[in-house]
Formats: C-alpha cells, structure tokens, sequence
C-alpha cells in the first residue's frame, strides 16, 4: 500500500511539474517604479546657480523661465546625461545679498556655473566673488557698462547677454532715426528725460547726454526718487517736463514706476507726443490700464514676436502651459535662454572641463525665443558678449507692439500719444 501511494505521489509531483513548464511565463515580482527602465537623466544633477531680485515681475518670470527650461532639458534626457538644477537665489536688488547669495551658491549648493542677475547696483557688489570663484558666469542683465566692464574685461569665463548701455544706445539711436525717417510726422528734436537716481536711471541719463546732441537732439532732464518696490511720486519731475514741452517724454525706472507715472502724468494733464518708458520690467497688467495705449518703450522681446518665430511661440506655450499665466517681461526668454546657452555648451564640451565649457559657450549660436540668433562677440571691452540691440515696442489695444526693426513689425506707430481726455 505505501509503495502504491508512494508512485501516485511521483505521478503526481511530475504531472504538476510537466503543466507548469508549459504554462506561460509570468514577470518576476518587483517593487522598482517603471520609470526605473525610462531613458531619462540620473546620477548627480548639474547646478547652475541664479541670483536674481524676486521682489517685481522681472526677476519671478525670470526665475520661472529658467525652471522651466531646466524642466524641458531634463525630459529631453539632460545634460551628460545627468539632471540639470537651477538654484535661483533671492539678491533683494542688494549688492551684498548678491555677493553673499554667490557664496552660498558656490561653497554650499556646489553649483557649477553661476547664471541670472538684472541689477547693475547688484552686479557691481559681485564682481569680488565672481573674480574669487572664477566659475564659468552668463549673466542676463546689469546694463550699465562702467566699472563692470572694466573690472571683467580680461576674465575668460566671463559672458555677458544683455546689452551694455552704449550698445542700447546706438539702437535707439538707429530705431528711431529710421522710425522718424519712415513716418515723418513723427518728431524726436527735443527729449526730456525723467531717470532714476539710482546706478541704473542715472548711468543711463549720462549715456543719452552723451550720444543724442551728436544727432541734433537737444536733451534735458532730471531724476526722481524710484518706487522700485512701491509707486513713488514723480509729479515735480512730470511738472518740469511738461514745461519743457519735449517731443519726446522718456522715463528710465523699474516696474513699481510705470502704473504710477502715467497716473500721475495725467493728473498734471501730461500728454507728450511721445511718452516712452525704459523700465527692465512691466507691471503683467499694465496693459489692461487704459492709461496704457499708446505708451512707448523699450525691449528685446514682445508676445507679438509669436507670429513670426516659432522658438519665441514655443517658449511663450510652454510658459503659460507651466504657470498658467503669460510671461510679460523681456526679462522672461532671456532667463530661458541663459539656461539653455549653459546647458548647450556643456553637452557640446562633453564634459565639466571649465576650459572646454568656456570655449563652447564662447562658439554659442542660439536661436533665441528672443526672435534673434545669439553669438558671441568681443564688446568694447569685454571678450564675451552676447546680444547688443534692443526693440521700440508700443502698448496697443493691451498689447505690445514691436514697432521696429521693422522686420518684426506688424503694426504702424500710434502718434501722437493719445491726450488723456480722448481715451
């Protein structure tokens, strides 16, 4: 009995071997995500690290341009194939916050490159850390040239995007020499210029005094004391100006400034032929403000540029499908396009050799959500500089208007600005 019991037990055991080996295979059990097997970037990130007043739209679309650019790179595989990290430090616009923000980001985060910045005042006070750490350096502001360019002139590592001052200057100068020779009604002798008294306002009055008479223009002006976080009162400098009856009304300040000027432009009942504003940033309503149509200013980059460069309309999607709101400020493709640059020549060094970065950042040829192909050249006096020109933009119907280089224009100056009482 056992000996039969013990054979059906070995049918048994071998029947139920021989099903199981033609049953289908099954997935070994595994607790691993499934993006574990995803082409995607690992390993350590690469940081870059960004400073960058966050106080006024400017710097926050800035920052958010530069996460997101760090966000595309990342799901296009990375750089070296390893995460790419933007660390972006609050400077408050204060040189020493922005020099110690350089020192955080270089002895604690560890970052490989320093990226960011907008202030002139700011950039100033950085200049004995950048030269401490020697780290390859793309900034996207400080315009005005001055000490900055002196102090950097000999530094290999580096690169400077925004336009210097000067170089601002001669592309108004060329703007509206042919805007005035386009539309001939339009009249630029006489400007008054309403400036900051900050670095900024007053560096860039200087380089107006400098350049304009050359062309026939008779230039006058006189400063005011900036509502960079707050609206200040510019009604005695408004007060002057209208005395002066300028054709040309051009104030050079920060975001906080532009709701209440124009404001109190029209309570003094100031309506020049043309009113112009030089802030690096606007306020993201500015445009709902009936106040706004027919206000002139300055950029590198208009939402109307969508409708002739896709790289421009494929930044401008991707922001709003990121933060749900539209980037207004200049400030926003250039924060994008600083990342990118960096990112570029570091795949294209193939390695984190800083001689290697420095070349390849050195050989950039970027088409720019800009509208524009950013190389880099000698300036004056520095060895790398990136873009030189800015645009004359116009507020029409709540929008801005790229009025020239004509070839990215779509639209006609609105002349004269409109008096306020015929909005």
């Amino acid at each position: 009995m056992r000996k039969a019991l013990a054979i059906l037990l070995i049918l048994v055991i071998t029947i139920g071997m021989f099903i199981m080996s033609c049953a289908p295979a099954q997935p070994a059990a595994t607790t691993q995500p499934a993006t574990t097997t995803s082409k995607g970037p690992t390993g350590e990130p690469i940081k870059l690290g960004a400073t960058i007043s966050l106080a006024d739209v400017t710097g926050k679309q800035a920052s958010n341009a530069m996460k997101l650019a760090a966000k595309e790179i990342n799901e296009a595989g990375g750089v070296l194939g390893r995460p790419l990290e933007v660390i972006v430090v609050d400077d408050e616009a204060k040189g020493e916050k922005g020099a110690a923000a350089l020192d955080k980001l270089a002895t604690v985060d560890n970052v490989y490159a320093f990226i960011g910045g907008m202030s002139t005042g700011v950039h100033l006070g950085q200049i004995p850390a950048m030269k401490k750490y020697k780290k390859p350096t793309v900034t996207i502001g400080a315009a005005v040239s001055g000490l900055i360019e002196t102090a950097m002139a000999d530094q290999d590592w580096y690169f400077h995007l925004h336009p210097w001052d000067y170089q601002q200057a001669q592309s108004y100068i060329d703007g509206w020499n042919a805007t005035g020779a386009k539309y001939s009604d339009i009249k630029l002798d006489k400007w008054f210029i309403g400036y900051e008294e900050g670095a900024f306002g007053t560096g860039s009055f200087k380089g107006i005094q400098a350049s304009w008479p050359e062309q026939g223009w008779n230039v006058t002006g006189d400063k005011f004391k900036s509502g960079l976080l707050g609206g200040g009162d510019y009604r005695a400098v408004l007060r002057q100006a209208k005395d002066n009856n300028p054709d040309v009304f051009l104030w050079v300040g920060y975001e906080a400034d532009a709701l209440p000027i124009v404001e109190q432009a029209k309570e003094v009942n100031f309506a020049p032929p043309i009113f112009l504003g030089a802030p690096p940033g606007w306020p993201s309503d500015f445009g709902k403000s009936p106040l706004a149509e027919g206000v002139m200013l300055y950029g590198m980059w208009a939402p109307s540029i969508n409708e002739i460069s896709t790289v421009s309309k494929n930044f401008y999607d991707g922001y709003v499908k990121e933060y749900g709101t539209p980037p207004t400020t200049y400030f926003a493709p250039l924060g994008y396009t600083n990342v990118y640059v960096v990112a570029n020549a570091i795949n294209k060094a193939g390695s984190l050799d800083d001689a290697a970065v420095i070349q390849a950042l050195k050989e950039t040829n970027y088409a720019s959500p800009i509208g524009e192909t950013l190389t880099i050249k000698p300036s004056n006096t520095i060895k790398n500089q990136g873009f030189t020109a800015q645009k004359i933009l116009q507020w029409q119907k709540g929008t801005q208007q790229v009025i020239w280089p004509f070839e990215f224009s779509k639209v006609a100056p609105a002349y004269p600005f409109p008096a306020w009482d015929k909005r």
